[in-house]
């Protein structure tokens, strides 16, 4: 009878030969969502919407003083400031925002 002889997965099959790599270089990962809600932080855009939304406290508080042909006064010049004043902001907010 003959006698067989048993060889390992590992003496058959040498695994290759793994060279020594030097440490991965790290790299800049960048998100793929183009909006981040602390971008509306911007203290330019805060500043801008400050104004505006002082603007309209004081007319609020002239309007209860009775003071009504002051308050029409800025009811004409806030209907004009206001759209001016959302679609610059809304461009320079745009124009400055890394994508």
């Amino acid at each position: 009878m003959r006698r067989t002889k048993g060889f390992t997965f590992r003496k058959i099959f040498l695994p290759p030969h793994k060279l020594s790599l030097p440490r991965p270089r790290p790299f800049r990962v960048y998100s793929f969502v183009p909006f981040s809600p602390l971008a509306i932080l911007d203290p330019t855009i805060m500043t801008i919407g400050g104004i505006v939304l002082g603007i309209a406290i004081i007319e609020r508080i002239l309007e209860r003083w009775g003071v009504i042909d002051l308050v029409d006064q800025f009811a004409k010049v806030m209907r004009f400031i206001l759209p001016v004043t959302f679609y610059s902001a809304l461009i320079y907010f745009f124009a400055t925002f890394m994508f």
